[in-house]
């Protein structure tokens, strides 16, 4: 026997998702006194405070925290078997939010979105761009595109490929300063490197490899456009620069001296574990997979 309903759980969820009882109550087109009543029975009925109350917010507790988490999740699984039934023989359907890093939204997954959408017209697409990691269960995101090496063990990774670093430059760039052969003279040229995130400045060769740039950006893109413009040195993954390179717009270097398994390589999907992902989500993956540029 559950101790709690789902209807509750749902409000549950609606007051920590929307901050508020009275803002729980009209996202839900009921009464506040039915939204109190709801979440003070889960608490008597599991023993423990969920939330804290006061009179400006809610907080939820340590215990809170975790016990919506799990719910969030069982109810996730819960709506993936009913899609399952209900639209078993029928395209995927349904909304579907992906969210990377912007430069492989710009540089790999815009190309790719006329095509999916064709493909799987009743699916709608939101695609949501953040430099750094994001909180999947916060920020409501089905799947994300990360680069590099994954820690949280609560999600479910599907590797797509590996994307290899490149140290590139403007010709114009070169022309004016020099190639450097050895990875030491880099410490005469201008670099362009991140800003926040220290591990983005070490660069793929041995030895002492944290950069010390004179040109920061938080964004890739922006580190990319500064160093198609000739400002300087960048170290970037090929997913965004493949095609400079091949164009001539960007000259690799120190390519002799870079090593290629550091870690920053490894592009994955990653999306909260369940017993079987949804089917838009798996169609999203399956599609793009073998289409990525890496």
């Amino acid at each position: 026997m559950l101790l709690t309903r789902s209807d509750d759980l749902q409000i549950l969820i609606a007051v920590v998702d929307s901050g508020s009882f009275s803002a729980a109550a009209e996202t839900l087109n009921i009464q506040v006194a039915k939204v109190s009543r709801a979440v003070s029975k889960i608490e008597k009925q599991l023993g423990a405070t969920l939330l804290n109350r006061t009179t400006r917010r809610i907080e939820l507790t340590d215990e809170g925290r975790d016990f919506v988490e799990t719910v969030r999740n069982g109810i996730k699984v819960i709506q993936q078997a009913e899609e399952e039934v209900i639209t078993r023989g029928e395209l995927p359907k349904g909304h579907l939010r992906v969210d990377a890093a912007s430069p492989f939204v710009f540089h790999q997954l815009v190309p790719l979105v006329s095509e999916f959408k064709s493909l799987y017209p009743d699916i709608d697409l939101e695609i949501t761009s953040n430099e750094g990691f994001v909180d999947l269960i916060e920020k409501r995101t089905d799947i994300a595109i990360r680069i590099g090496k994954l820690s949280d063990s609560t999600l479910h990774a599907k590797p797509l490929g590996k994307s290899l670093l490149y140290m590139v430059a403007a010709p114009s760039y070169l022309e004016k300063r020099g190639i450097p052969v050895e990875p030491w003279e880099l410490k005469q040229h201008d670099l362009i490197g991140f800003s926040g995130v220290k591990v983005l400045n070490k660069w793929p060769f041995s030895g002492d490899n944290l950069i010390s740039p004179s040109i920061t950006s938080s964004n890739g893109e922006t580190v990319r456009q500064l160093a198609l413009q000739g400002n300087g040195i960048a170290c970037l993954s090929g997913f965004m620069v493949n095609k400079d390179i091949e164009q001539g717009r960007l000259i690799p270097i120190l390519e002799e001296h870079k090593l290629t398994n550091t870690g920053r390589e490894q592009v994955s999907a990653v999306y909260y574990r369940s017993s079987s992902p949804a089917k838009k989500l798996s169609a999203f993956i399956d599609f793009i997979q073998p289409r990525l540029n890496l």
